[in-house]
């Protein structure tokens, strides 16, 4: 197990998996999901767009569910495995090609929230429509009106990943 991040002052220490290693640390029972990955880990994959729960830039996967990872207390949860977009790349998942080769991002800012929901969609569903598509999306806000090109990538990481048609 990885100890990381320790404080005297805090409430709790729980224990998370986060992209496959078991984190130990202490928490305050207010911090956020995000908070932790994104500020006490390091793991700046997952963003802070609005901190309300409305735009999905901060989706992480918990336990096969996509999750706003900014409405989760990280007290809540302990025990849980947790999978941020820097697990992607070390797992060869083609989502992130995918969204290049469809130009579907342009600041990039919700991308990482677009590509986790549409991991947990393709792991439930390998072969979805584009229905099924725009259904999972439908939480994630882009500034930069990308839609479009979000059905070509998720479409194209399925066929790559043997599910969609070919």
């Amino acid at each position: 197990m990885r100890e990381k991040w320790q404080d005297d002052g805090g409430e709790k220490k729980i224990t998370m998996k986060i992209n496959n290693q078991e984190y130990s640390m202490v928490v305050e029972p207010h911090w956020t999901l995000r908070e932790v990955i994104h500020d006490k880990l390091g793991l700046t994959g997952t963003k802070e767009m609005c901190d309300k729960g409305a735009c999905g830039s901060c989706t992480v996967i918990m336990d096969g569910r996509p999750i706003l990872s900014c409405m989760s207390l990280a007290i809540e949860c302990e025990r849980h495995e947790i999978e941020t977009v820097e697990n992607l790349e070390v797992v060869g998942n083609p989502l992130v090609e995918a969204y290049a080769n469809n130009h579907a991002m342009q600041c990039g800012y919700c991308t990482p929230g677009f590509v986790m929901t549409a991991k947990a969609l393709l792991d439930r569903n390998p072969d979805p429509d584009e229905e099924e598509i725009k259904d999972a999306l439908e939480g994630n806000i882009c500034r930069c009106g990308t839609y479009p090109a979000h059905l070509g990538a998720v479409l194209e990481a399925a066929t790559k990943l043997g599910g969609g048609k070919k």
